[in-house]
């Protein structure tokens, strides 16, 4: 949630942060804002708005902002409303230093009872005009950097931060921790940002802050400390993926585009996983050794949101195959109940972003027990990725849709080889068996090919009920969690009232909604499930209610249920949830569209949570 953009150089800084802004709207914002120190004035200028960067660039493009130093905010709210005066960035009393933030400071307070005892004059409601003033009171003594220094110490809770001042103006500073922050270098001209999309036009060569680090830019320098001041040493790392995949490439909505990149990402990754020889899987990245792996008694899976529902299926494929005990957990309970969890357990974290802060505490916790962590992320140099003890990267490229598609299926695939990679060192599994498994999971890319040949039939019935006022998905066994991943992306993007449930608890209270006004898909392929899906189909018709099927191809008897079929190719059971979230994608993109729904940017949400 939240984006900054800072830049310093030779260049005139209004419209590449702009852009940047423009990069970063995936993360979910209310308002937007810009500083600069006008060149030739020594005075730093502020600009902010309610609503899209669409109503700062009016209020810019009025009366241009020149200056090569500067920072940009898009703002979540969290403290105090989304209008102007919230909006970051924010002033200090004397207008001299300007300051945006992401993350939330849990002392504010305090802080803020002894700032007014001591005279400063806040002008919001927010946490984040604490830090500014903080950084102004011990400005009057120290550099600037000393005064980020000093500020960091007396906060708590998670941050990034930007800062310029107008007494030191050739600097712009950057600190985190607990919140995502990293650094571009380029040539005479150097950036700051909470993600790489803002700055990839002009750089790949990034930093990414640790925890509790401060950067000092120039525009032809950068140093790096922790915030005890000793100096830390570090080189950029080089982003090797395209701006272009962060672009529409003539789509509608990202969310589109990255429903249709998920067969050509699964097809990648199992080119980059696969060995040739067709039954060895590579995991360069994990450093867990084989020895250690062998040896673990049972797995949790930690995540939140889709992925905690791909950590759902994740239970299913590994249980089958590995014969081990699986649990999963939401994040945000995980971290606060009572593990019991130790040297023998696997902690399988799994995240887009890999900057959950859920995600992230609860593998602190399991770390502290001696639990030995797997993450799964997508994000190259992200916070879990430098915490776990091994990685596996999902390769599925910047994910800009809110609402995630291709990255649960990246997800899901690297499960499923992580499961045979798993029975294979343990030894349950025969060689010949992987092999079988593999040439399986290799027929999957194609497959989703021919369900996305097949979008104007999902199209279809979509707008034919994207005026139901409530849906309910229904599914089994491997597909329960596929249910429930399709509810959650129709209430998401729009807005309509969506429960996931298991089929066979459908008597145990779901079936007293059922009328001609709710619509109720069921998830039916072909599977040892069918028929007791086939018999929930028949209680809901019996009440009248509105049914969406998603079957496999030739399947004569579900035409007779109900005439709204989506159809599917025959799959395997084992990996059919890669196969009919795709349809479930399909129906809630073409229901919001139909709505009038913001697709890619849904209300009140954010693509990465870095706060609880």
């Amino acid at each position: 949630m939240c984006g900054i953009i800072g830049y310093i150089g030779d260049r005139q800084a209004q419209e590449i942060l702009l852009n940047g802004l423009k990069r970063l709207e995936y993360r979910g914002y209310d308002s937007a804002g810009i500083a600069l120190l006008l060149s030739g004035k020594n005075s730093i200028s502020l600009k902010k708005t309610p609503g899209k960067i669409s109503a700062l660039e009016k209020v810019l493009h009025k009366k241009s902002l020149n200056g090569s130093l500067g920072i940009a905010h898009t703002r979540w709210a969290t403290h105090g409303a989304p209008n102007q005066v919230n909006s970051h960035p924010h002033f200090d009393c004397e207008q001299e230093i300007a300051l945006v933030h992401n993350g939330i400071i849990e002392n504010y307070e305090s802080l803020k009872t002894e700032l007014i005892k001591e005279g400063h004059i806040f002008r919001s409601q927010t946490d984040t005009e604490v830090i500014v003033h903080l950084i102004e009171k011990f400005h009057k003594k120290f550099s600037l950097e000393e005064s980020v220094r000093k500020t960091t110490k007396m906060l708590v809770g998670s941050f990034a931060i930007g800062v310029i001042s107008k007494k030191e103006p050739d600097k712009l500073i950057g600190a985190r921790l607990g919140s995502p922050l990293i650094a571009g270098i380029g040539k005479e001209e150097n950036f700051l940002a909470s993600d790489v999309p803002a700055i990839l036009d002009s750089t790949r060569e990034v930093i990414f802050l640790e925890e509790s680090e401060i950067i000092v830019l120039t525009k032809d320098s950068y140093k790096i400390t922790d915030f005890s001041g000793a100096v830390v040493s570090r080189k950029p790392t080089r982003v090797t993926w395209d701006i272009t995949q962060a672009q529409k490439q003539g789509y509608h909505h990202f969310m589109l585009k990255e429903i249709n990149e998920q067969p050509g990402i699964i097809d990648n990754l199992l080119e980059m996983r696969i060995e040739k020889n067709k039954r060895s899987i590579i995991f360069d990245e994990q450093k867990i050794s084989d020895e250690k792996l062998k040896k673990i008694k049972n797995i949790s899976i930690v995540a939140c949101g889709t992925a905690y529902h791909a950590g759902l299926v994740g239970k299913y494929i590994i249980e089958s195959l590995c014969a081990i005990p699986v649990n999963v957990d939401v994040s945000s309970e995980f971290r606060y109940r009572s593990l019991l969890i130790d040297e023998d357990t696997l902690v399988v974290a799994i995240s887009q972003s890999g900057e959950t802060a859920d995600t992230l505490a609860g593998i602190r916790e399991a770390k502290k027990r001696g639990a030995s962590v797997l993450a799964i992320c997508n994000v190259l140099g992200s916070t879990l990725t430098r915490e776990a003890e091994g990685v596996i990267y999902t390769h599925a490229g910047p994910e800009i849709g809110v609402a995630s598609t291709k990255a649960y299926t990246a997800q899901l695939t690297i499960l499923y080889l992580l499961s045979f990679y798993l029975a294979k060192i343990r030894g349950v599994v025969s060689e010949e068996k992987i092999g079988q498994l593999i040439a399986g999971l290799k027929k999957i890319p194609g497959q989703m090919k021919e369900i996305l040949g097949n979008q104007e039939a999902i199209e279809r019935i979509a707008h034919r009920h994207s005026h139901f006022g409530s849906f309910l998905y229904l599914g089994r066994n491997i597909n329960f969690p596929s249910a429930i991943e399709g509810a959650l992306k129709l209430k998401e993007i729009s807005y309509i009232p969506a429960e996931g449930y298991a089929a066979g608890e459908m008597k145990h209270g779901p079936i007293a909604l059922i009328d001609e006004y709710r619509a109720v898909v069921c998830i039916s392929p072909e599977s040892r499930v069918y028929d007791k899906m086939t018999s929930n189909i028949q209680e809901i018709r019996s009440r009248k209610g509105k049914i969406i099927a998603i079957a496999t191809t030739g399947d004569s008897e579900i035409k007779e249920l109900t005439r709204e079929v989506i159809y599917i190719p025959k799959v395997d059971e084992f990996f059919s949830a890669l196969a009919v979230v795709l349809p479930l994608q399909l129906l809630a993109y073409h229901i919001a569209v139909k709505r009038g729904c913001d697709v890619d940017q849904p209300r009140n949400l954010a693509k990465s949570v870095t706060v609880e």
